[in-house]
């Protein structure tokens, strides 16, 4: 192919590819998928792990994903930050807070008595360390 000819291909080229190129960058495409996830609108119902998702919510927003706003509601928008965020670290893009994720975030978790069961102080489990250890009844 001469360079004449391969010079009028580009141009006659350059605007369909410009075109199809501007119909593949939707938000599902971009480097920040999350954004294209509505924020949840409403409280979200309060239990003993809001204070630690508003935590990681805090955490991917400084890390520069968009997580929702930092409500305590792990939402389908905050799961997707949080897969970005992974792959962004080369963590194992689950969308869940396992340890080396929690890690890479700056967050831990602390052991404090689960609500349903501080009566009878049977079980602990891990809690967010946004949140004071309870103490049982009584």
């Amino acid at each position: 192919m001469s360079l004449r000819r391969l010079a009028l291909t580009s141009l006659l080229l350059a605007p369909l590819l410009a075109s199809l190129s501007a119909l593949g960058a939707g938000a599902f495409t971009s480097l920040h998928p999350e954004e294209a996830y509505p924020d949840p609108v409403g409280q979200p119902s309060a239990d003993p792990y809001s204070g630690f998702i508003t935590r990681v919510q805090e955490k991917l927003r400084e890390a520069g994903f968009d997580g929702g706003p930092p409500n305590g509601d792990f939402s389908a928008k905050t799961q997707a930050a949080l897969t970005q965020f992974q792959l962004s670290r080369n963590v194992a893009a689950s969308g869940q807070l396992d340890d080396q994720t929690l890690d890479e975030l700056g967050v831990r978790r602390e052991l404090v008595q689960a609500p349903a069961e501080a009566s009878s102080g049977s079980t602990t489990e891990a809690a967010p360390q946004s949140e004071a250890p309870q103490k049982p009844e009584g």
